[in-house]
């Protein structure tokens, strides 16, 4: 458990109330922090040196999680793109948000989160935030009610699209709601690290809100030159002849090093800018990453051991599908080198901000703050935490307490079994010890059934008719 440095700073109150009439909380005991919340995209568990990395280092990440906490126990909201960012932002399980899939818009987007829906960066305004995003969104085409632009971020830069961001030298980008042309010789990524660093100086004063969702390591595997040449005679290559969207890649081992090292790069830039302006005693930057690593674009997790311990990828409700790093870096505040064994999700970051932000965050969520485990002060606990993937013929998986449920295959069988894992012994969900304990498999099933909440937009095959 973290230690903190002022144990009664962040004294604030969490109290829900209906989500159209947010209420300012008593005021915290120093000015609200300013927030940054980094996120990768398809980024392992393995893939970062503090965690393991044999191949290439990660200095920059490495040093922000060992200058706040780490938590070990952090899943993110899907073990896709779109439905992850959902959960993220809205502080609900795929059981409860309106996007659970990759669902695609045609020519350019995916299926727009409803207007209704009350997310993250409404709930900071609502105290007076700055808002903005830079990076991939895919929560809505172009010119829907899904746009970040009509989602509470008072500005956006990046790729709406999730398939555009396939390509890391696009032909265009967008600046909230206007089109961006570019010559497809631009390296996407570099454009996205200036427009953080501009929106952090341009909102220096505070309190302001940035939402990085970062492209890489996600296929295609390409990134310029200068990063990939240290590690272009580094390892034995099977070249990518492309496919789709994934461009060819002679050297894919040596492109995928250079890209999250150059990924580590900038965030190392981001976070001395906070420095260099005064910033980093008021300002709380979280990284983590979307879902587990890909197998796609000339991709080879198994070489690079990116999920670490745990088994399965992207697409995979085991936990190398969806457990995820996660720090929390706020210099004079969270006491450096503190660990947490906490469970959390990413569900449990809007009410985590709302509370430090001093407002109410919308009731009806499925996510628990976790800034008493940042204070020092008892916590709650999840009962348990749900997901469901509606891709690979569906499944459901389940955490509680230390024990992990997964049903597949719920397409071809609704009523398919439970697998069970003791993750307190098999990280590695080698042993389905189902047989052994039919109590906790039918609790799990019983959750299983109770935390879907059926959607016209995605049914599910559980779903009676």
């Amino acid at each position: 458990m973290t230690r903190l440095i002022l144990p009664a700073l962040l004294a604030v109150t969490t109290t829900c109330t209906e989500t159209s009439t947010l209420q300012t909380q008593p005021a915290v005991t120093r000015e609200r922090p300013n927030i940054i919340y980094i996120l990768a995209d398809d980024l392992g568990y393995g893939d970062l040196s503090i965690h393991g990395q044999q191949h290439f280092e990660t200095p920059n990440l490495d040093r922000l999680a060992s200058e706040g906490i780490r938590f070990s126990q952090h899943y993110s909201g899907s073990t896709v793109c779109a439905p992850s960012r959902d959960a993220l932002l809205t502080g609900r399980h795929t059981g409860h948000t309106f996007i659970r899939g990759n669902k695609a818009v045609y020519p350019e987007g995916q299926h727009p989160i409803p207007d209704a829906t009350f997310t993250i960066a409404e709930v900071l305004s609502s105290a007076g935030y700055h808002t903005g995003a830079v990076g991939k969104w895919g929560l809505g085409a172009p010119d829907t009610e899904g746009l970040p632009t009509r989602q509470g971020f008072d500005f956006f830069y990046g790729y709406n699209c999730q398939r555009e961001a396939h390509s890391y030298y696009p032909d265009h980008l967008w600046r909230n709601e206007e089109r961006v042309e570019l010559d497809g010789r631009t390296y996407a990524h570099d454009l996205l690290t200036r427009e953080a660093l501009g929106f952090i100086r341009d909102h220096r004063e505070g309190p302001f809100f940035l939402f990085l969702p970062y492209t890489i390591p996600h296929a295609s595997i390409d990134v310029p030159t200068d990063s990939m040449a240290p590690f272009s005679e580094r390892f034995a290559e099977t070249p990518f002849e492309g496919r789709g969207r994934y461009v060819p890649q002679p050297q894919p081992k040596a492109a995928f090093a250079g890209m999250i090292t150059r990924l580590d790069r900038d965030i190392g830039r981001i976070v001395a800018l906070v420095e260099e302006l005064g910033l980093d005693e008021n300002t709380l930057i979280m990284f983590s990453s979307d879902n587990g690593p890909h197998l796609e674009g000339g991709a080879d997790p198994d070489f690079f051991d990116s999920n670490g311990p745990y088994r399965g990828y992207k697409r995979d409700l085991y936990e190398g599908g969806v457990h995820v790093p996660f720090f929390v870096r706020w210099r004079g505040t969270i006491e450096a080198g503190s660990t947490s064994d906490h469970v959390s999700a990413f569900w449990d970051v809007l009410p985590t901000l709302a509370e430090l932000a001093g407002v109410a965050a919308p009731e009806g969520l499925d996510g628990i703050s976790f800034v008493p485990e940042l204070t020092n002060t008892p916590q709650a606990r999840h009962d348990y935490l749900y997901w469901e993937f509606h891709e690979q013929g569906a499944k459901q998986a389940v955490r509680m307490d230390h024990w992990k449920g997964i049903r597949v295959d719920l397409e071809s069988n609704p009523e398919a079994s439970v697998e069970l894992y003791d993750l307190a012994t098999d990280v590695g969900e080698t042993l389905d010890v189902a047989a052994e304990h039919p109590e906790i498999v039918n609790a799990i099933a019983e959750i299983m059934d109770d935390a879907h909440e059926p959607s016209e937009t995605f049914p599910f095959p559980t779903d009676t008719p």
